[in-house]
């Protein structure tokens, strides 16, 4: 099942701050459709659409467990709202987690798809 889609939301932080949790997520999503770039913005996103199963079931390899993914710096807190399938926003959450200090502030699911949010500390 390729296509799978998984949406990032971004509020709080600068655009720089977007982009180094973007770098994150494509070292197993890919490059996204596009990059949040819109400083003025409340509110950013990107969409990753090339996420295939193998990716989306968490296919974490060649990263040391418990390291960070080397997101960089955040320059303020970001709160960041992962959509996707289950598989696909579990991967990103644990992605995130690794890059940076991440608290968990909420999941809802739905049959096909779910939906987590995780404030990002600098």
């Amino acid at each position: 099942m390729s296509g799978t889609q998984l949406t990032v939301t971004f509020s709080g932080g600068q655009v720089a701050d977007d982009q180094a949790v973007v770098e994150a997520l494509e070292r197993d999503f890919g490059a996204p459709d596009e990059r949040p770039t819109d400083e003025n913005a409340t509110v950013r996103t990107a969409t990753f659409s090339g996420v295939t199963a193998g990716q989306a079931a968490g296919g974490t390899a060649g990263r040391a467990p418990g390291g960070t993914g080397g997101g960089g710096h955040l320059s303020a807190p970001v709160t960041v709202t992962l959509q996707g399938t289950p598989g696909a926003v579990r991967q990103a959450s644990d992605l995130l987690a690794h890059a940076f200090t991440a608290h968990d502030e909420g999941a809802a699911a739905g049959d096909q798809e779910q939906e987590r949010q995780l404030r990002l500390e600098p």
